[in-house]
């Protein structure tokens, strides 16, 4: 008779709880595993969220475990479903849906929250705090009608923030009561260079300011500071420090402080509770930074998995700091005292900073300034109080050659210390990927053990490892742009064996050609799946669960779990008809909000994903593929069907084009409009095909983008016949689906091959033109409606998933 495992239960979908999870799953299977998150994400990296804000990455670049992996790991998974109420006596979780889950273990992991001044006015509209994914995208909602933000806070988090509003087209003052920035890590030095670069890059600053209010009716407008003067500002975000999430542990007898108070083995003072990461509180200490939480996530992981472990006693902190332009990293002191030595090196030219602090010649803090390069091998010394010697000297300020020391310091280390802090990765595990596996790249590395995969910052040391265990057979430099992590191939290479060897199955691809992850990831499946269906459409079956969620279901996921429908609107024109339709269905439903889109689309949003089935019934109406990488929206102006400007049939040319390209798959989202004059009152000029009508036919635009990185379309070429038009047209969609990589928008490939290079094969080269246009059309000609799967979807017909509530059963 199998025994019954053990009762797990994780609260907290976090960076620090799920990494706790990952290293008990290593050391043991004994538990059956419980885990509730407060949001609708799977675990995510928060250190990129900064990224995501600026637009450099997605939603989906930056979740760390997609939900394939709690299912393959037998995880039962609650999302946007947090836990109200611990019964420590019975030992039984309640979440805000109802629902109970007993457990033997419990791991409380809820992280933190923004601190939030207490002034007048803070409860008004604009002001939020910057600490999750709904932060982030309230702030890119904001960008949209806000021209002037404030960010209270000049440390770590709000000039990441600052950056990144910078980044949507905001005016950005920084609000700071100190006289200098990030005072908690750097010294004035370092403080005055990074503010002398980020003003250069258009942020302001308002130094040894004290906010007393914030003004407003309602809706934000301003801070008034506490020397009387004020400052202008429709959006303003927190980033004044945090405070650890403790709510959940409010209404039981477990001992709290600042935060859940753990002992050296992150037990709390009820038995069978545990608590890791920025909610605990160690020997006195709340840790706000990733490292430490993966260093207290090792250690209670081996305790509940009955392995012998060291206990925890504290970390050593460092902070790295990288937005665009800017490297800062600190550890340890930073500021010197009469009994320290100090070594320094400044260089204005180049805009570098290095300092070294020395206590006894030991090693007890380190601030970089511009080039981090000798980050992690700092890092390291201070953390271990190394003595300083001539090599390190020689490796740091000149005199030996940086390999030289980086290999002294790498020998130096032990197996058991950790390389990447993000992901709790030591130097053993690293050494053993390459000694075992016969691993060869810093890709490869980050792919098997996750070394290298949030912050970054160990990358200098996981290549320094690497060619100290390779030695002369390390090939150091530029490394190729694989598909991801999981295997060497570039998308050029994926492609040619594709056809080589005529596969024709994601996994089939992953076995041919040797996937170093078995199931692959969420980064490589979806882009095999498109490469498939490029190369083979009319023998490649779309393979629905290498798909992201929203493409499944035919609607967007929502931050609340619920979900936005939007039908399709051939060139933005509906019917009274369509209209009463919509109207009765979000009636009947209950949808939260109407909205009409910049695509001149009707949005539906708040609906519930048991309700999608019914509503596409009722709707009777296509998707508008506002999920897909693929065409979105053709939007047109009424051209000169009714607009005394117009020179062409705009509507009927857009009309024809959607219902041309509508459900062809694309590597990223593709928006098109057409215009019938130049007055491009349909925006032509910002989309990845734009159309205007002239007296004399059409000109066509191409690669532009009205997005975060906002770029210009590039004229192709002119048409004189609505024939010519289409063609070409075909042919670049064709050019763009066969070259592009997968996520690369039509203003990054324009960019990389080169606008000549395009038009030579779409408009110059008439035979390629025509060739790529036929194998267009055998795409078109097979085109179903798969929204209508929908219908018929057994995942929602059952039940079986909730629209908040995730429930993956083993």
């Amino acid at each position: 008779m199998t025994e019954k495992r053990k009762q797990l239960v994780l609260i907290g979908n976090g960076m620090a709880g799920i990494s706790t999870i990952e290293q008990i799953l290593k050391l043991t299977r004994e538990y059956d595993i419980t885990v509730f998150g407060q949001e609708p994400h799977p675990n995510y990296n928060r250190i990129m969220l900064s990224y995501m804000l600026e637009g450099s990455k997605q939603l989906e670049d930056i979740i760390l475990n997609p939900i394939s992996w709690y299912e393959e790991q037998g995880i039962r998974l609650y999302l946007g479903n947090a836990v109200q109420r611990i019964d420590e006596g019975q030992q039984i979780v309640y979440a805000a849906d109802g629902t109970s889950v007993p457990y033997d273990e419990l791991i409380i992991a809820t992280g933190s929250k923004p601190f939030i001044l207490p002034v007048p006015g803070v409860e008004q509209e604009g002001v939020i705090g910057f600490r999750d994914i709904q932060d982030c995208e309230s702030m890119m909602q904001a960008s949209r009608t806000v021209r002037k933000a404030a960010v209270i806070g000049g440390g770590l988090l709000g000039l990441e923030a600052a950056k990144g509003l910078t980044q949507l087209g905001m005016e950005v003052t920084v609000v700071h009561l100190m006289e200098h920035l990030m005072e908690r890590q750097l010294d004035r030095v370092a403080s005055r260079m990074l503010k002398l670069e980020l003003e250069r890059q258009g942020i302001s600053f308002l130094m040894g300011k004290q906010t007393a209010e914030l003004l407003g009716d309602g809706q934000v407008s301003g801070l008034k500071f506490t020397d009387g003067t004020e400052l202008e500002a429709q959006l303003v975000v927190m980033a004044a420090g945090i405070v650890p999430n403790k709510d959940v542990a409010a209404e039981t007898n477990i001992a709290l402080g600042r935060g859940i108070i753990v002992d050296d083995t992150m037990q709390t003072s009820v038995p069978h509770i545990s608590a890791v990461g920025e909610c605990c509180e160690h020997r006195g200490v709340c840790y706000g930074l990733v490292a430490p939480l993966f260093e207290q996530g090792q250690v209670l992981a081996k305790r509940l998995a009955g392995v012998e472990t060291e206990p925890y006693t504290g970390s050593t902190v460092s902070t790295k700091l990288k937005i665009s332009g800017v490297d800062v990293f600190s550890a340890g002191i930073f500021q010197e005292e009469e009994h320290h030595q100090v070594l320094t090196r400044q260089d204005d030219w180049k805009q570098t900073y290095k300092k070294v602090l020395l206590d006894q010649n030991r090693i007890v803090g380190a601030v970089l300034y511009g080039d981090v390069t000798d980050a992690a091998v700092m890092d390291r010394a201070v953390k271990k109080q190394e003595i300083m010697t001539d090599e390190l000297y020689g490796q740091w300020f000149g005199g030996s050659t940086e390999t030289a020391g980086a290999g002294i310091a790498v020998e130096a280390m032990d197996d058991s210390e950790i390389v990447c802090g993000c992901n709790g990765v030591t130097k053993g595990n690293i050494v053993s990927c390459i000694q075992n596996e016969g691993f060869t790249t810093v890709d490869e590395i980050k792919a098997h053990t996750g070394a290298t995969r949030s912050c970054g910052g160990c990358k200098p040391m996981v290549e320094q490892i690497l060619s100290y265990v390779l030695g002369e057979n390390y090939e150091q430099g530029e490394q190729k742009e694989t598909i991801c992590g999981c295997t060497d191939l570039s998308r050029d290479e994926v492609i040619a064996a594709m056809k080589e060897k005529q596969l024709m199955h994601v996994r089939e691809v992953m076995n041919v050609l040797g996937w170093k992850q078995e199931e692959g990831c969420s980064k490589c499946r979806p882009a095999l799946n498109y490469y498939l269906g490029m190369l083979w459409p009319e023998q490649h079956e779309d393979e629905k669960d290498s798909r992201f969620v929203n493409e499944r279901l035919h609607a967007n996921i929502q931050k609340d779990g619920t979900f936005a429908v939007v039908p399709r609107m051939y060139g933005g024109v509906t019917t009274p008809q369509e209209l009463k339709r919509i109207a009765d269905v979000a009636e009947k439903y209950e949808v939260k909000m109407v909205k009409v889109t910049g695509g001149q689309r009707i949005d539906l949003l708040g609906v519930k994903k048991e309700d999608l089935p019914s509503i596409w019934a009722e709707l009777d109406m296509p998707s508008g593929h506002a999920y897909a990488k693929g065409l979105r929206t053709v939007k047109t102006c009424v051209g000169s069907m009714f607009c005394r400007f117009g020179t062409q049939d705009s509507i009927s040319m857009g009309i024809a084009m959607e219902k041309r390209y509508q459900g062809l798959y694309m590597p990223a989202k593709f928006k098109m409009a057409v215009n019938g004059c130049p007055r491009n009152c349909a925006e032509s000029g910002t989309k990845d095909l734009g159309i205007v009508g002239n007296d004399g036919g059409w000109e066509l635009y191409a690669g532009g983008n009205g997005g975060i990185r906002l770029r210009a379309a590039d004229l192709l070429c002119k048409v004189k016949t609505d024939e010519e038009l289409m063609e070409i047209s075909d042919a670049f969609i064709q050019y763009y689906r066969e070259t592009g990589k997968y996520g690369e928008r039509t203003s990054d490939w324009v960019e990389r091959l080169g606008l000549e290079d395009i038009r030579q094969a779409v408009v110059e080269d008439v035979t390629q033109r025509k060739e790529l246009a036929a194998r267009l059309m055998i795409v078109i000609n097979q085109y179903q409606d798969p929204w209508r799967e929908v219908l018929d979807n057994d995942e929602l017909r059952t039940g079986l998933y909730e629209p908040i509530q995730i429930a993956i059963e083993q």
